[in-house]
């Protein structure tokens, strides 16, 4: 069915998916097929989903992200909320996706968009109230959709009240619940760690004369993990999300929960260069990735078990090497400890079948892989790749071995946005200025129709609306055979009518140049998936082949 992006064959156990970046006249890929090849056409796939017995939902299930900012106004006042996500998921059900993972709605000051808690038990009103989540919860569940959302126990807020508590006294019973040092003897910071944000990760507390820790803003102190009581803490907000019946937690950088106990500095990387992130001139093996921190997300875990069905995702920028370490030595990690390497390999067929070698290989025992392509701090595919291998993107993220997650707008081909300075939100960018490290462009209101504003709001959005919305949004592609959202739709029908697709193995098929050919097998189903990663025609024969289009 897949006219604008597949060419296939039928032969009487295996099939062959050959792919392209643009739509049937631009010809990236040309099929080779034996006289008896059947074309299956246009028919429609199947809805149904074929689960493999046993199977955890997360395992066959594709997560779709939605910022809740920038998703749909329903208040006027030009910022996204829970009614608006609500009023919007039956384009989650036509899109096909299973679960959707909501960024922070959490009571915040909003230094950081959220990501910096003020109350972990309740809903800010700027995105409604509390009812209104639990509506969402209810009306999602009823089409069959899971809800997973953001945990951000790494820092809270300095307007938390556990923060004003212990900045109150150095006696204070909440002193010892965050990290406070005196200062070094030249009265500077206790040690060289920096903030992610830009500068020292130390900042002064005027009135106690000590210092606290914070990885990310100065108006993010970091909680304290050694303290039993912290854990307690946070455990209980688990359990209390948990009880309202959300789905699972994907937990915010879940690496940096722990820090070296003795505050050692940490080492100079010998590979920084002037002019890029001034994070990186410092190796943070002091600050992140502590073998230590796989205790605490096992804590996490054993919450999460509690509950049945419930998922567990962990935010985790390392190599594929490192990041599997945070499934557990038992499997009692994360079941999903995000692999987010996609988004800096080179986009190459080599480079590409290379890195999945290397995951598949380092993964653990009975560990499920996963696959991310946008999410809300990194470009959107279509600035890295262009629009012609985005619809190629997309066809590697939905048949790859493992769980997708889907960054919203990424259907429809939403690009990054230019941001004018003085429309500016992003303390990174502001912080940091001047090295491409905003995240503004990629969070930019979701397009839904030609309208002013996209469909999105009545009034000025928080952030511009793309240029290019009254061509690129849901309502204009739904009509639209090859489409982005097309494409995407029937993508996620063939995962649901194929359960090689889903949860079958994974295995590399040998191929040159820029073809990227790998099969996925489940009992006597197998599937060959061929994608054409460059820019020139591809011609691809199959001898012994016999055929369908899918």
């Amino acid at each position: 069915m897949f006219a604008n992006a597949w060419s296939s064959f039928r032969f009487p156990s295996p099939r062959l998916f050959l792919s392209h970046a643009g739509r049937p006249e631009q010809g990236r890929v040309r099929s080779v097929e034996r006289p008896n090849t059947q074309r299956q056409g246009d028919a429609t796939v199947p809805q149904t989903r074929n689960d493999v017995p046993d199977a955890p939902w997360w395992k066959s299930g594709v997560i779709y992200q939605i910022y809740p900012r920038s998703f749909q106004d329903t208040t006027g006042d030009g910022v996204g909320d829970l009614p608006g996500i609500t009023q919007r998921l039956d384009h989650l059900v036509t899109l096909g996706v299973d679960a959707l993972w909501l960024s922070p709605f959490y009571p915040s000051p909003m230094a950081d968009f959220g990501y910096d808690v003020a109350d972990y038990v309740n809903v800010d009103p700027l995105f409604g109230t509390l009812a209104d989540f639990d509506a969402l919860v209810a009306a999602a569940h009823a089409r069959g959709l899971k809800v997973i959302i953001d945990l951000v126990p790494n820092h809270t807020s300095d307007a938390h009240p556990w923060f004003r508590e212990a900045r109150a006294s150095r006696t204070s019973p909440k002193r010892d619940w965050y990290i406070w040092r005196d200062p070094a003897p030249d009265g500077g910071p206790p040690t060289n760690w920096l903030s992610e944000f830009g500068g020292s990760a130390w900042a002064r507390d005027e009135r106690s004369g000590q210092y606290y820790y914070h990885a990310f803003l100065d108006r993010q102190p970091d909680l304290n993990w050694r303290n039993p009581e912290v854990a307690h803490a946070i455990h209980e907000v688990m359990r209390f999300w948990l009880r309202r019946g959300v789905d699972g937690f994907r937990v915010d950088v879940i690496w940096h929960l722990l820090k070296d106990a003795a505050f050692r500095d940490n080492p100079p990387n010998p590979d920084y260069r002037e002019g890029t992130n001034p994070y990186f001139r410092l190796l943070p093996v002091h600050t992140t990735d502590l073998a230590e921190v796989q205790e605490v997300v096992a804590g996490l875990r054993r919450v999460v078990d509690e509950f049945p069905d419930r998922v567990l995702i962990g935010e985790i920028y390392l190599p594929v090497e490192r990041l599997v370490a945070y499934y557990g030595a038992a499997l009692d990690g994360a079941h999903l400890p995000f692999n987010f390497a996609l988004l800096e390999t080179p986009w190459t067929a080599r480079d590409i079948g290379a890195l999945v070698a290397r995951y598949e290989a380092a993964l653990p025992e009975g560990g499920w892989p996963n696959w991310v392509l946008g999410n809300h701090d990194r470009p959107r595919i279509l600035k890295r790749v262009g629009p012609d291998q985005a619809r190629v993107a997309a066809m590697l993220l939905l048949t790859l071995r493992g769980t997708p997650t889907l960054y919203y707008g990424d259907e429809i081909g939403m690009a990054q946005v230019d941001v004018p300075p003085e429309r500016v939100q992003d303390p990174y960018e502001k912080n940091v200025p001047g090295l491409g490290l905003g995240r503004d462009g990629v969070r930019t209101p979701m397009q839904w129709d030609g309208s002013p504003f996209a469909g999105f709001s009545q009034v000025e959005p928080w952030l511009p609306v793309s240029p290019d919305f009254t061509e690129i949004n849901v309502a204009a592609e739904r009509g639209d055979g090859h489409s982005m959202l097309s494409l995407h739709r029937r993508l996620l029908a063939l995962r649901r009518a194929h359960p090689a697709l889903a949860t079958g193995t994974y295995a590399p098929v040998a191929a040159e140049g820029d073809l990227l050919m790998f099969s996925r097998t489940d009992g006597e189903e197998q599937l060959l998936v061929a994608l054409n990663l460059g820019g020139d025609p591809l011609v691809v024969a199959a001898p012994e082949m016999e055929g369908q289009v899918l």
